[in-house]
């Protein structure tokens, strides 16, 4: 199944996010995590690419079992990061071999202790450039990209942002998924300025639902994602309370959810960080709600 397909259904799309585990302790708290998640019926999982190409096997692997096994429809997560244009080739062969129809395409981060990205010999030096292979070589692939609510790291402005999106949506992107944010108003915001830019395609919002103070700081850093202060300011009342924790954040992302799909987001996309808890909790909620 393409997923752009099911985001232009009407419907409201759910989808979750996993990343390949590096032990046998991770890969039982995984596949555990997958089978639970399975029962809410997801229109799609994806899994991630490790830092710096790290977990390029495992990726293919995991994608391409999570569809056997599970039924379940997957996106690989797919960078340009220490890769020639050789190599990726044959992993994307290897997923379509696989049965895998969608692929997120990323210019990736750089590996860890560099400070900047580079390209690898013979490599892509931008996500457009990844993805207009990509559409060339597999044209009826599904594919996704990534975008910024509140602006890339790496961007002076969002004006350039948008123009560096615009680039990889013209490359054949077929959607669009954004980084975490807390606050609704960078999630429709955003989208007004992508179609003013002349950006048509599906966007859909992407949520962590906060489960541990210290490591949602630490993500919203690296993306540069915010926190809103009246949210931190709860979160830090509770920071040394887990279970207080992940009441808020369950309670705080419902909210968020029901008002995206309300507001005409075409779904939601779940960093759940291998965990089901949180999600499914939220996902009741949701399901509770006769509008969706």
């Amino acid at each position: 199944m393409r997923i752009v397909d099911r985001l232009k259904g009407g419907f409201p799309a759910f989808s979750f996010e996993f990343f390949p585990p590096k032990s046998p302790a991770g890969d039982a708290a995984l596949w555990e995590a997958l089978t639970e998640l399975r029962d809410l019926q997801p229109t799609f999982v994806s899994v991630t690419y490790g830092a710096g190409g790290s977990t390029r096997a495992k990726t293919v692997e995991l994608t391409t079992r999570i569809k056997r096994e599970l039924s379940l429809e997957a996106m690989a997560h797919l960078t340009c990061v220490g890769a020639s244009k050789a190599e990726i080739r044959e992993v994307a062969e290897t997923l379509a071999s696989g049965g895998v129809e969608n692929i997120l395409g990323l210019r990736g981060d750089p590996p860890k202790g560099a400070t900047q990205f580079e390209a690898a010999a013979g490599g892509f030096s931008h996500a457009d450039e990844l993805i207009a292979e990509l559409r060339q070589a597999h044209p009826s692939v599904c594919l996704a990209a990534a975008c910024y609510p509140e602006g890339h790291v790496e961007s002076s402005s969002k004006y350039e942002d948008l123009h560096h999106l615009k680039k990889k949506v013209d490359a054949g992107a077929d959607f669009l998924i954004t980084q975490l944010f807390f606050d609704n108003r960078h999630y429709f915001d955003f989208v007004d300025r992508a179609r003013a830019a002349g950006i048509t395609v599906p966007i859909m919002p992407g949520i962590m639902p906060v489960t541990n103070v210290d490591q949602v700081e630490r993500f919203t850093k690296m993306c540069g994602a915010t926190i809103p202060e009246a949210l931190l300011r709860e979160l830090d009342k509770r920071r040394g309370e887990p279970e207080r924790v992940q009441e808020l954040g369950v309670i705080h992302a419902t909210i968020q959810c029901l008002g995206l799909i309300q507001g005409g987001a075409p779904g939601v996309h779940f960093y759940t960080l291998n965990k089901s808890t949180a999600t499914r909790e939220i996902m009741t909620a949701l399901r509770m709600n006769a509008r969706i």
